[in-house]
C-alpha cells in the first residue's frame, strides 16, 4: 500500500538576519520570503533581528535560496554556527562606512564648487550616484517580489527626480541624510537587542566539574543533568541545579530582580546566572544549558517580542494603505498645479518628490514595536515575564485581580502558632514532643510545621510504632507504650460529643484562620496544636499597590471558609473559600459578565488552571519553575505579591510610551506634509524630519529600559522615573 501521500506537519525555522532595523524592513523580508516555494507564514521582527518561517512538506527553499532573497534586499543571513560576536562600532559597519564615504564625497563636492565652478553639478551627481547604488539595489530587490511601496523606492524616485530637474546638490544631501538615518536606526535597534542578549552573558562560560575527588574545568554549555559542579564564593552558578552540600547566600537579582540575597541550603534549587556570595556549594545539574532558566527566559522574551500587540498590528495595516495613498497625493501635487496655475513643472515635481520623502511611515511603524520590546525587556530583567505584546497591552487594562491564597497571598508553609495542654498541667513541650513523634515520618504541611517547631524548641523527638495515617483525619500510633492519635476536630467530634469549653476554644482558633490537630489518648483530648499559613511579608504592600492603581483584589481559595475569611479580613480584601477549581473559574466568568473586568487570575498555574484559562490574563507565581515559565500569560520569577502591581504598572507605562511615540510620529508627518506641499520646506528637511522622527521615537522607547516601580508612588511620574513620556 502506498503511504507516500502522508503529509508531514509544517516545521518552524528561525533565522537571524543582519541589517533589519525597522518596520519597513520587516515587511520587505516577509514579502520576499513568503513567495518562496513551500514557505508558509513568515514573521519578521526587527526588534529581535530574527525571521520565523513555517515550512510546508513541499518546501524547496534551501538556506542558500533564503540567503539570496535576503541579499537582494540588502540584508545578510547570520551564521548560526558562530557564537554571537560583540557588536561592532558604528564606523566598522557597512552602513557606517557608507556614511563616512558619502559624507566625504559631499564635502568634496561643495569644495570643488567653490574652487572650480566650471565643473557645475557633476561632483554632486557623482556623490549622489555613489550613495544611491545600495538604495537602488534594495528597491529593485523589493520590486522583484512585488513590493514597490518601500522607503528605498521613494528615495530612488526622489533622488533621480532631483537629478532630472537639476537639483543635484539637494539629491546628494538627501542621499547622505538617508544613509545617516539608516545608520542611526541600526544603532538604536542594536541597543534594543543588546538589552536582552546581555542576559546570555550572565551564565559563566566555564564550570568546575566534580568527578570523584577531582575537579575539571569544562565548558558550562556541556553540562548535563546528573553531573556535579563546585561553585566557589564569588562565582556565578553555571547551571540550574540542586544543592547537594553547603549553605550560602545567593544573589538572585540577575534572574528575578530581587535585590535581597536569599539563603540556600541542602536540597534547595539554584539557577544559572545567580551569584554565590558566602561559601562553597556542591551542586547537582538538573537542566542542560539550552534549557536552564536564563536560556528559557531569553527564548520566551524573544518570542514575546516577535508577537505583535493589537495596536502594533493596527499600525502595520494602517501603513500598508497609507503609503499608496501618499504616492497618489504626490502625483497630484506634481501634475495638478502646473495645469491649473502658473507654477513651473520643475517646482511642482520638486514638491512632490519632497512629499514622498516626508511621507515615509518608518517612524510610525517602529513607534509601537520599539516601546513594546523595551517594556518586555525591562520586565524580564526584573523578574517579570510577559508572553507577548498582546498580554502586555491587556495587563494595563485589568480592573480586578483574583488571587489564590496558599502560596500566593500566604507563604505556603504553615507555622505552629499555639500549643495547648488541655489537661492544664502546663506540659506544652510534652504535647509537642508526642505530636512530633506521631508526625515524624509524615510529609504533609501540618506535619512538617509541627516537626519544624519541635526542632526549633529543642524538643527531643521520640520514635513511634504502629503508625497509621487516617486519610483526611489524622494519624495514630504508639509512643512509649501509649496509644495516641493526632486528629482533626471534626474527627474527634464524630467519636464523642465535645465539652463546651473545648468546642468554644476550637471555634475561636478556627475563626482566627488556624488549622487544628487534637492529641488524644483513649479518646481523651490531651492537648491541641494550631497552625496557620501566614500572609507573605509583602502581601499587604502588594495589595496596597494594587489599590493605588485602582485594581480590586479578591481572594479565591479551596481552603475552609473560616480560615479564608480570617486571612481575607486581615488583608482587608473580599475572600471566598471552599471552592473547587471550576468554582474559581465561574467566579471569574461572572465578574466578566457583570462588567467588573478585565479580570486577571494569579495562582500556581496548575490547581488554578480553569480560572487561569477563563481570566483575561493568567499570572503564575513561582521562582523559575516550569509551570511559572510555561503555563500562564505572565510569570513572576521574584515570587512576590508586589510583582502583580509591577506588571500592571509596567503595562500602563509602556502604553503611555506607545501613545507618545504615535503622537510624535504623526505630529511630525502632519507638520512637514503641509509645509512640504506648500513649498516651505524642501527635500533635505523632509529627510531630516523622517529620520529625526524615527530616531526620536526609538530613543523614547528605549527609556523604558530604565523603568523602576515604586510601590508607594502616588503618580505615574513617580512610579516610572522618566520612562513613560
Amino acid at each position: 500500500m502506498d503511504t507516500s501521500t502522508h503529509q508531514a506537519p509544517p516545521t518552524a525555522l528561525t533565522l537571524r538576519v543582519e541589517g533589519m532595523d525597522c518596520g519597513g524592513c520587516e515587511r520587505k523580508v516577509e514579502s520576499a520570503l513568503g513567495r518562496l516555494p513551500g514557505v508558509g507564514e513568515v514573521t519578521a521582527s526587527s526588534v529581535t533581528g530574527t525571521v520565523n518561517l513555517q515550512l510546508g512538506p513541499g518546501n524547496t527553499a534551501s538556506r542558500d535560496t533564503i540567503a539570496k532573497s535576503l541579499n537582494d534586499l540588502g540584508y545578510q543571513l547570520a551564521d548560526e554556527t558562530q557564537p554571537d560576536a560583540s557588536p561592532s562600532a558604528w564606523w566598522q559597519t557597512t552602513k557606517g562606512r557608507l556614511v563616512m564615504v558619502s559624507g566625504g564625497l559631499l564635502v568634496a563636492a561643495f569644495g570643488l564648487r567653490l574652487v572650480w565652478p566650471a565643473l557645475g553639478n557633476w561632483p554632486f551627481v557623482a556623490a549622489t550616484l555613489f550613495g544611491l547604488v545600495p538604495i537602488l539595489q534594495a528597491a529593485w530587490g523589493a520590486l522583484k517580489v512585488r513590493n514597490p511601496f518601500t522607503i528605498e523606492m521613494l528615495m530612488s524616485i526622489a533622488a533621480l527626480g532631483a537629478l532630472a530637474i537639476d537639483a543635484a546638490a539637494e539629491a546628494a544631501l538627501v542621499v547622505f541624510l538617508f544613509a545617516v538615518g539608516e545608520l542611526l536606526e541600526g544603532v538604536a535597534a542594536s541597543r534594543a537587542r543588546r538589552s536582552i542578549s546581555a542576559l546570555a552573558k550572565l551564565t559563566p562560560s566555564s564550570a568546575r566539574l566534580m568527578e570523584g575527588n577531582e575537579l575539571h574545568e569544562v565548558s558550562a554549555a556541556t553540562l548535563q543533568p546528573g553531573q556535579r559542579v563546585l561553585v566557589r564564593p564569588g562565582d556565578r552558578v553555571p547551571c540550574d541545579g540542586r544543592i547537594l552540600a553547603g549553605e550560602s547566600d545567593i544573589d538572585e537579582s540577575p534572574v528575578n530582580g530581587e535585590s535581597v540575597p536569599r539563603l540556600r541550603a541542602l536540597g534547595d534549587d539554584v539557577f544559572a546566572g545567580t551569584v554565590n556570595l558566602d561559601a562553597a556549594l556542591e551542586v547537582e545539574v538538573t537542566r542542560s544549558a539550552e534549557n536552564n532558566t536564563i536560556a528559557r527566559v531569553i527564548r520566551l522574551v524573544e518570542e514575546a517580542q516577535a508577537a505583535k500587540a493589537p495596536v502594533a498590528r493596527f499600525i502595520d495595516q494602517f501603513a500598508r494603505y497609507y503609503m499608496p495613498a501618499v504616492i497618489g497625493v504626490a502625483l497630484l501635487v506634481a501634475i495638478v498645479p502646473p495645469l491649473t496655475s502658473t507654477m513651473a513643472w520643475s517646482e511642482s515635481v520638486y514638491r512632490a518628490l519632497a512629499l514622498l520623502l516626508v511621507a515615509c511611515p518608518c517612524a510610525l511603524v517602529i513607534s509601537t514595536p520599539a516601546a513594546i520590546a523595551a517594556g518586555l525587556s525591562s520586565g524580564a530583567r526584573q523578574g517579570l515575564l510577559i508572553k507577548g505584546g498582546a498580554v502586555l497591552e491587556q495587563l494595563g487594562k485589568l480592573r480586578m485581580v483574583a488571587l489564590d491564597k496558599t502560596g500566593t497571598l500566604t507563604a505556603g508553609s504553615p507555622q505552629v502558632t499555639d500549643v495547648e495542654d488541655w489537661r492544664h498541667e502546663g506540659q506544652h513541650h510534652e504535647i509537642l514532643r508526642l505530636a512530633a513523634a506521631l508526625e515524624r515520618d509524615a510529609s504533609h504541611p501540618i506535619a512538617m510545621a509541627i516537626m519544624a517547631h519541635a526542632k526549633q524548641q529543642g524538643v527531643t523527638i521520640a520514635a513511634a510504632s504502629q503508625s497509621r495515617a487516617l486519610a483526611g483525619r489524622g494519624v495514630t500510633g504508639v509512643v512509649e507504650g501509649r496509644a495516641l492519635s493526632l486528629i482533626t476536630p471534626r474527627h474527634l467530634a464524630e467519636q464523642f460529643p465535645l465539652d463546651d469549653a473545648l468546642a468554644a476554644r476550637i471555634a475561636t482558633l478556627e475563626d482566627a484562620g488556624k488549622s487544628l490537630a487534637i492529641l488524644t489518648e483513649d479518646n481523651r483530648p490531651l492537648g491541641l496544636i494550631a497552625v496557620r499559613d501566614e500572609p507573605r511579608e509583602d502581601a499587604l504592600e502588594g495589595l496596597a499597590a494594587l489599590s493605588r492603581l485602582k485594581v480590586e483584589a479578591v481572594m479565591l481559595s479551596g481552603d475552609n471558609a473560616r480560615t479564608v475569611s480570617a486571612i481575607g479580613a486581615g488583608l482587608g480584601i473580599e475572600a471566598h473559600g471552599e471552592l473547587m477549581p471550576e468554582d474559581k473559574a465561574n467566579y471569574v466568568r461572572d465578574w466578566q459578565a457583570q462588567g467588573r473586568g478585565p479580570v486577571g487570575k494569579v495562582g500556581d498555574g496548575i490547581n488554578d488552571a480553569p480560572a487561569l484559562a477563563a481570566a483575561d490574563v493568567g499570572i503564575a507565581m513561582g521562582s523559575g519553575t516550569d509551570v511559572a515559565l510555561e503555563t500562564a500569560d505572565a510569570a513572576l520569577l521574584k515570587n512576590r505579591v508586589t510583582g502583580i502591581a509591577e506588571l500592571i504598572d509596567l503595562s500602563r507605562a509602556t502604553m503611555r510610551n506607545v501613545k507618545t511615540n504615535v503622537a510624535l510620529a504623526l505630529g511630525f508627518k502632519a507638520i512637514f506634509l503641509v509645509t512640504t506641499a506648500l513649498g516651505i520646506t524642501g527635500m533635505w528637511i523632509a529627510v531630516m524630519a523622517d529620520t529625526g522622527a524615527t530616531v526620536l521615537v526609538t530613543l523614547n522607547a528605549m527609556r523604558l529600559l530604565g523603568y523602576r516601580f515604586s510601590p508607594g508612588a502616588s503618580s505615574p511620574r513617580e512610579r516610572v522615573s522618566g520612562a513613560t513620556s
